[in-house]
């Protein structure tokens, strides 16, 4: 099977079944080459609906749940966004692709090199990647929209106040067996928060989920 057969595969029996119908996505994902973001033994696995293991023993999502987050945030080319959780710099890419800026903060060097070193080789240049710890609140900004790339308990208060006017957070929230991306607006009055899907992520590098504390 060619490249190009597997990618039309992925978007037909993966992507649209999932709700993903935006077309605006579904065209990204023909643009946005995924098989570059993965090495030559993982190439011919990048369109399968799997998580792909990654250098650092993390992994990076599936192809379905990343269209998804990118029809649920509705990114436009005048937003500035923030990524926590690099990856291999595909998710990256993606929101490049659709917006103005990207900045991602990655906690672990090996992925913070790692995404670079694809985003350089792919052409991405609208995209800063930084090593650290996106939660600490020790890095800052101002954002239209941030994606959370892990799961989370809850969403901290150190991210929403980085939300614009109008702009929109998306984190996976919960822990197993359930879980359910939400979506935080800011409106000129306060937030708003609304489940859009359910899904199943690993906690984000670095966030020990709230059952694993012992006391």
């Amino acid at each position: 099977m060619t490249i190009e057969k597997a990618r039309f595969n992925m978007i037909e029996q993966q992507i649209r079944p999932w709700n993903v119908l935006d077309k605006d996505v579904l065209d990204m994902l023909i643009v946005v080459k995924r098989e570059n973001y993965f090495p030559e033994d993982q190439k011919s696995l990048a369109f399968f609906d799997t998580e792909l293991p990654l250098p650092d023993g993390s992994a990076a999502m599936n192809p379905k749940v990343e269209a998804r987050i990118l029809q649920e945030l509705a990114v436009k080319k005048s937003d500035s966004v923030l990524l926590i959780g690099a990856a291999s710099g595909y998710l990256a890419a993606l929101l490049a692709y659709a917006g103005r800026h990207v900045t991602v903060l990655e906690i672990s060097p090996v992925l913070k090199d790692l995404a670079e070193k694809n985003l350089h080789a792919d052409g991405v240049r609208n995209v800063t990647v930084l090593l650290a710890d996106g939660l600490s609140g020790q890095h800052t900004g101002s954002y239209d929209v941030i994606v959370v790339a892990g799961a989370l308990d809850s969403i901290p208060d150190s991210l929403t106040k980085q939300l614009n006017v109008d702009g929109r957070l998306l984190a996976v929230v919960g822990q197993l067996p359930m879980m359910h991306a939400q979506i935080v607006t800011r409106a000129a009055s306060g937030l708003t928060q609304r489940a859009v899907f359910d899904t199943v992520l690993p906690p984000l590098a670095g966030v020990v989920p709230a059952s694993q504390f012992k006391f």
